[in-house]
Protein backbone atom coordinates (compact mmCIF):
# COMPACT_ATOMS: atom_id res chain seq x y z
CA UNK A 1 0.00 0.00 0.00
CA UNK A 2 1.26 3.23 -0.62
CA UNK A 3 2.04 5.92 2.41
CA UNK A 4 2.87 5.16 5.21
CA UNK A 5 1.42 3.94 8.55
CA UNK A 6 -0.71 6.19 10.16
CA UNK A 7 0.95 7.05 13.79
CA UNK A 8 0.51 8.23 16.78
CA UNK A 9 2.62 10.94 18.32
CA UNK A 10 5.28 9.83 15.85
CA UNK A 11 5.62 6.17 17.86
CA UNK A 12 3.68 3.29 16.86
CA UNK A 13 0.73 3.03 14.67
CA UNK A 14 -2.71 3.33 15.81
CA UNK A 15 -4.32 0.26 16.17
CA UNK A 16 -8.11 0.55 14.33
CA UNK A 17 -10.20 -2.01 13.68
CA UNK A 18 -13.32 -0.73 11.56
CA UNK A 19 -15.88 -2.90 11.18
CA UNK A 20 -18.90 -2.30 8.42
CA UNK A 21 -21.89 -4.38 8.43
CA UNK A 22 -25.06 -4.29 6.21
CA UNK A 23 -27.22 -5.87 3.84
CA UNK A 24 -26.27 -6.66 0.14
CA UNK A 25 -25.76 -3.51 -2.38
CA UNK A 26 -25.38 -1.01 0.75
CA UNK A 27 -21.80 -0.47 -0.92
CA UNK A 28 -19.86 -1.90 1.97
CA UNK A 29 -17.32 -3.46 0.05
CA UNK A 30 -16.60 -0.57 -1.96
CA UNK A 31 -16.64 1.68 1.20
CA UNK A 32 -14.49 -0.34 3.45
CA UNK A 33 -12.01 -0.71 0.61
CA UNK A 34 -11.41 3.16 -0.21
CA UNK A 35 -11.46 3.44 3.42
CA UNK A 36 -8.71 1.24 4.03
CA UNK A 37 -6.35 2.83 1.55
CA UNK A 38 -6.79 6.54 2.87
CA UNK A 39 -6.06 5.45 5.96
CA UNK A 40 -3.08 2.95 5.02
CA UNK A 41 -4.95 -0.13 6.87
CA UNK A 42 -5.39 -3.69 5.75
CA UNK A 43 -8.64 -4.86 4.27
CA UNK A 44 -10.54 -7.87 4.97
CA UNK A 45 -13.82 -9.14 3.07
CA UNK A 46 -15.05 -11.69 4.83
CA UNK A 47 -17.93 -12.42 1.86
CA UNK A 48 -15.38 -13.20 0.00
CA UNK A 49 -14.15 -16.05 1.87
CA UNK A 50 -17.76 -17.41 2.37
CA UNK A 51 -18.35 -17.46 -1.33
CA UNK A 52 -14.79 -19.22 -1.84
CA UNK A 53 -15.65 -21.72 0.73
CA UNK A 54 -19.17 -21.97 -1.77
CA UNK A 55 -17.02 -22.53 -4.74
CA UNK A 56 -14.65 -24.75 -3.07
CA UNK A 57 -17.77 -27.13 -1.85
CA UNK A 58 -19.48 -27.03 -5.61
CA UNK A 59 -16.22 -28.15 -6.96
CA UNK A 60 -15.82 -30.65 -4.42
CA UNK A 61 -19.89 -31.68 -5.28
CA UNK A 62 -21.13 -30.86 -1.44
CA UNK A 63 -24.44 -31.84 -0.76
CA UNK A 64 -25.71 -28.68 0.66
CA UNK A 65 -28.59 -30.09 2.10
CA UNK A 66 -25.71 -31.93 4.58
CA UNK A 67 -24.92 -29.63 7.05
CA UNK A 68 -22.26 -31.46 8.47
CA UNK A 69 -21.01 -31.88 4.76
CA UNK A 70 -21.02 -27.76 4.84
CA UNK A 71 -18.73 -27.60 7.80
CA UNK A 72 -16.46 -29.86 6.25
CA UNK A 73 -15.61 -28.13 3.96
CA UNK A 74 -15.95 -24.98 5.80
CA UNK A 75 -12.89 -26.58 7.78
CA UNK A 76 -11.26 -27.97 4.62
CA UNK A 77 -11.52 -25.46 1.85
CA UNK A 78 -7.78 -23.96 1.51
CA UNK A 79 -8.99 -20.34 0.95
CA UNK A 80 -6.46 -17.36 0.75
CA UNK A 81 -7.47 -13.95 0.78
CA UNK A 82 -5.88 -10.57 0.15
CA UNK A 83 -5.74 -7.95 2.50
CA UNK A 84 -4.24 -5.51 0.50
CA UNK A 85 -6.98 -3.24 -0.84
CA UNK A 86 -5.32 -2.33 -3.55
CA UNK A 87 -4.26 -6.00 -4.70
CA UNK A 88 -6.97 -7.80 -4.08
CA UNK A 89 -7.46 -11.77 -4.90
CA UNK A 90 -8.81 -14.94 -3.43
CA UNK A 91 -7.60 -18.23 -4.28
CA UNK A 92 -8.76 -21.67 -3.46
CA UNK A 93 -5.51 -23.85 -3.38
CA UNK A 94 -3.80 -23.03 -6.23
CA UNK A 95 -6.23 -21.70 -8.35
CA UNK A 96 -7.60 -18.31 -7.98
CA UNK A 97 -10.85 -17.54 -7.84
CA UNK A 98 -11.26 -14.31 -7.39
CA UNK A 99 -13.52 -13.73 -10.52
CA UNK A 100 -15.42 -16.88 -10.45
CA UNK A 101 -16.85 -16.24 -6.61
CA UNK A 102 -18.54 -13.92 -8.08
CA UNK A 103 -20.75 -15.21 -10.59
CA UNK A 104 -24.35 -15.83 -10.36
CA UNK A 105 -23.98 -19.42 -9.40
CA UNK A 106 -21.45 -19.02 -6.80
CA UNK A 107 -24.13 -16.47 -5.53
CA UNK A 108 -27.21 -18.27 -5.51
CA UNK A 109 -25.45 -21.17 -3.57
CA UNK A 110 -23.77 -19.40 -0.80
CA UNK A 111 -26.66 -19.21 1.91
CA UNK A 112 -26.14 -23.11 2.27
CA UNK A 113 -22.82 -22.68 3.69
CA UNK A 114 -23.78 -19.07 5.03
CA UNK A 115 -26.85 -20.62 6.85
CA UNK A 116 -25.12 -23.04 8.86
CA UNK A 117 -24.22 -21.96 12.04
CA UNK A 118 -21.26 -24.30 12.58
CA UNK A 119 -20.02 -23.88 9.58
CA UNK A 120 -20.15 -19.66 10.61
CA UNK A 121 -17.94 -20.68 13.41
CA UNK A 122 -15.32 -22.17 11.52
CA UNK A 123 -15.15 -19.07 8.99
CA UNK A 124 -15.63 -16.37 11.73
CA UNK A 125 -12.40 -17.88 13.72
CA UNK A 126 -10.76 -17.56 10.33
CA UNK A 127 -11.66 -13.83 9.88
CA UNK A 128 -10.46 -12.88 13.68
CA UNK A 129 -7.13 -14.24 13.23
CA UNK A 130 -6.79 -12.50 9.92
CA UNK A 131 -7.76 -9.14 12.27
CA UNK A 132 -5.09 -10.58 14.58
CA UNK A 133 -2.49 -10.93 11.99
CA UNK A 134 -3.15 -7.48 10.73
CA UNK A 135 -2.12 -6.21 14.03
CA UNK A 136 -5.17 -4.99 14.65
CA UNK A 137 -4.29 -2.12 11.83
CA UNK A 138 -8.07 -3.26 9.12
CA UNK A 139 -11.17 -2.14 7.95
CA UNK A 140 -13.72 -5.48 7.95
CA UNK A 141 -16.60 -5.98 6.47
CA UNK A 142 -19.51 -8.62 6.14
CA UNK A 143 -22.98 -10.02 7.40
CA UNK A 144 -22.01 -10.06 11.30
CA UNK A 145 -18.73 -8.20 11.59
CA UNK A 146 -19.86 -5.71 14.14
CA UNK A 147 -21.97 -8.11 16.18
CA UNK A 148 -19.88 -11.41 16.65
CA UNK A 149 -16.50 -11.08 14.45
CA UNK A 150 -15.57 -8.03 16.05
CA UNK A 151 -17.58 -6.80 18.39
CA UNK A 152 -14.87 -5.50 20.16
CA UNK A 153 -13.64 -3.52 17.08
CA UNK A 154 -12.57 0.34 17.61
CA UNK A 155 -15.04 1.63 14.91
CA UNK A 156 -18.75 -0.07 14.18
CA UNK A 157 -20.99 1.04 11.38
CA UNK A 158 -24.26 -0.62 9.98
CA UNK A 159 -24.33 1.00 6.43
CA UNK A 160 -27.87 0.37 4.53
CA UNK A 161 -29.75 2.15 2.06
CA UNK A 162 -33.23 1.60 0.35
CA UNK A 163 -33.94 -1.17 -1.81
CA UNK A 164 -33.78 0.33 -5.03
CA UNK A 165 -31.04 1.81 -4.52
CA UNK A 166 -28.76 -1.33 -3.24
CA UNK A 167 -30.46 -3.33 -6.36
CA UNK A 168 -29.44 -0.32 -8.50
CA UNK A 169 -25.10 -0.57 -7.09
CA UNK A 170 -25.75 -4.31 -8.04
CA UNK A 171 -26.65 -4.14 -10.85
CA UNK A 172 -24.06 -1.91 -11.68
CA UNK A 173 -21.41 -3.81 -10.32
CA UNK A 174 -22.31 -6.58 -12.54
CA UNK A 175 -22.09 -4.23 -15.57
CA UNK A 176 -26.18 -4.42 -16.50
CA UNK A 177 -26.27 -7.97 -17.24
CA UNK A 178 -28.80 -9.34 -14.93
CA UNK A 179 -32.47 -8.37 -15.38
CA UNK A 180 -34.28 -7.07 -12.34
CA UNK A 181 -35.25 -10.40 -11.42
CA UNK A 182 -32.49 -11.64 -10.69
CA UNK A 183 -30.76 -8.83 -9.10
CA UNK A 184 -33.97 -9.09 -7.09
CA UNK A 185 -32.97 -12.39 -5.77
CA UNK A 186 -29.15 -11.57 -5.58
CA UNK A 187 -29.82 -8.29 -3.53
CA UNK A 188 -33.39 -8.94 -1.45
CA UNK A 189 -33.21 -12.66 -2.12
CA UNK A 190 -29.80 -13.48 -0.41
CA UNK A 191 -30.66 -10.64 2.27
CA UNK A 192 -34.23 -13.25 3.15
CA UNK A 193 -31.95 -16.04 3.86
CA UNK A 194 -28.77 -14.50 5.55
CA UNK A 195 -31.28 -12.73 7.87
CA UNK A 196 -32.40 -16.48 9.55
CA UNK A 197 -28.85 -16.22 10.97
CA UNK A 198 -27.22 -12.61 11.06
CA UNK A 199 -28.98 -9.59 12.00
CA UNK A 200 -27.68 -7.42 9.66
CA UNK A 201 -30.97 -4.85 9.22
CA UNK A 202 -30.83 -3.00 13.03
CA UNK A 203 -27.96 -2.03 14.58
CA UNK A 204 -26.44 -3.65 18.23
CA UNK A 205 -25.81 -1.20 21.07
CA UNK A 206 -22.39 0.56 20.17
CA UNK A 207 -22.78 0.47 16.24
CA UNK A 208 -23.67 3.54 14.71
CA UNK A 209 -26.21 3.31 11.58
CA UNK A 210 -25.42 5.53 8.49
CA UNK A 211 -27.76 5.79 5.42
CA UNK A 212 -26.28 6.18 2.02
CA UNK A 213 -29.70 5.66 -0.26
CA UNK A 214 -28.99 9.23 -1.22
CA UNK A 215 -25.21 9.36 -1.43
CA UNK A 216 -22.57 8.71 -4.05
CA UNK A 217 -19.50 6.73 -3.43
CA UNK A 218 -17.17 9.87 -2.09
CA UNK A 219 -19.87 11.09 0.14
CA UNK A 220 -20.25 7.93 1.64
CA UNK A 221 -16.71 7.74 2.35
CA UNK A 222 -16.48 11.01 3.74
CA UNK A 223 -19.44 10.15 6.21
CA UNK A 224 -17.64 7.16 7.06
CA UNK A 225 -14.17 9.05 7.47
CA UNK A 226 -16.04 11.29 9.86
CA UNK A 227 -17.54 9.05 12.21
CA UNK A 228 -13.55 7.32 11.86
CA UNK A 229 -12.23 10.61 13.71
CA UNK A 230 -14.70 10.96 15.75
CA UNK A 231 -14.00 7.41 17.06
CA UNK A 232 -10.09 7.58 17.05
CA UNK A 233 -8.98 10.94 16.69
CA UNK A 234 -5.62 9.92 16.85
CA UNK A 235 -6.25 8.91 12.71
CA UNK A 236 -7.53 12.11 11.83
Amino acid sequence: MEGGPVTNSGQTPTQVVVAIDGPSGSGKSSVSKEIARRLDLGYLDTGAMYRAVTWWAMTEGTDWEDGGAVVVAAQEAPVEISTDPDRQFVQVGATDVTAAIRTPEVTSHVSAVATVPAAREVLVARQRQIIADSGRRIVAEGRDITTVVAPDAEVRILLVANEQARMNRRGAQLGGSQDAESLRAQVVGRDAKDSTVVNFSTAADGVITLDNSELNLEQTVQAVLDLIFRAVPDLA
